[in-house]
């Protein structure tokens, strides 16, 4: 099977009939062999109802109904298991994002060899003050964390091959970062091609502005897991060891200046007297329970079940 087109959805009733007739032309257009997977995400307008009437009609389609609304991650999660297609598309089911689409991103991983293809909407119908301007500062820090050079990370059309949906796992809400999901399980070569966005023709959006709070801690999050997840104490150890160093340091200077003071005769305020002290204090216990943290975080690591789960390429 050439693509895998999975949309996860949550009420969008409307949409859909004309969204997977927009699909199959295109696959008919080109000559692909597909499924089309949709993942009713808990939807309450009777989304699954249409689901069924198109897969009645067409053995191309596909449907995942979860009992309740989890999110848009574990719709894609579940999408990615079943999915058997050389390249995985995912879109959204609002018909923002147009399918015509699917050839380029689909040669750009089978010519090119490229692992995951993301697509960059440069000229967004959504509000510019709600929309456009959070998400230009959004992704440009995410350029600076992930080292990913990509306009749009959370743009929902994007081609996989289907290798590396099999090697990551989405989880909360990581959907936002696949692609540096993607990186940090050794698929590196990834790339961006503008897309055509459209505005949303039914319904209305399910997001808030709370996206960007949310995905700025989720990437904090994802940062932090990728880069010491397997290695806490590096970043624990350290920080303790740097704050014990700083708090100690501190207690020795208050120490040796009150005994100087003595030693020539000058009235020097008890150490107990002085807040510095108590900060030197608090800076060297909060060093040990660092490093106790980084200590117990090691040991919980090298206790997981995937601690030699590794990702290999080729052998011979």
């Amino acid at each position: 099977m050439d693509i895998s087109v999975i949309v996860p959805l949550f009420n969008e009733a409307e949409s859909l009939p004309e969204l997977s007739s927009w699909i199959a032309r295109v696959m008919a257009e080109n000559s692909f062999s597909y499924e089309l997977m949709f993942v009713d995400d808990g939807s309450t307008d009777g989304s699954w109802d249409v689901i069924t009437e198109l897969s009645a009609t067409d053995s191309h389609i596909h449907g995942i109904r979860f009992r309740r609304n989890y999110g848009k991650s574990a719709a894609l999660y579940c999408g990615f298991e079943k999915a058997q297609g050389e390249v995985v598309v995912t879109m959204d089911a609002d018909l923002q994002d147009s399918p015509d689409e699917i050839p380029a991103l689909y040669h750009k991983i089978v010519d090119e060899n490229f692992d995951v293809v993301s697509g960059w909407k440069q000229h967004r119908k959504d509000n510019v003050l709600t929309k456009n301007l959070p998400s230009k500062l959004y992704n440009a820090t995410a350029r600076r964390i992930t080292g990913i050079k990509l306009h749009d990370m959370n743009c929902g059309l994007k081609a996989y091959r289907n290798e590396v949906v099999k090697n990551i796992e989405v989880y909360g809400e990581m959907h936002r970062y696949i692609p540096y999901l993607a990186k940090n399980a050794g698929f590196a070569r990834i790339t961006e091609i503008p897309v055509h966005h459209q505005k949303r023709k039914y319904g209305k959006s399910k997001f808030g502005m709370n996206r960007f709070v949310n995905g700025f801690l989720d990437l904090l999050s994802l940062w932090f897991l990728s880069t010491f997840g397997k290695k806490p104490m590096h970043f624990f150890g350290y920080s303790g060891i740097l704050m014990f160093l700083t708090g100690f340091i501190m207690t020795i200077c208050i120490i040796a200046a009150k005994l100087v003071h003595q030693a020539n005769g000058v009235r020097y305020r008890a150490v107990t007297d002085q807040p510095v002290f108590y900060l030197a204090l608090l800076a060297i216990v909060l060093g040990v329970m660092l490093f106790l943290a980084g200590f117990i975080g090691e040991m919980i690591s090298r206790s997981g079940a995937d601690r030699n789960k590794y990702n290999i390429k080729d052998s011979f």
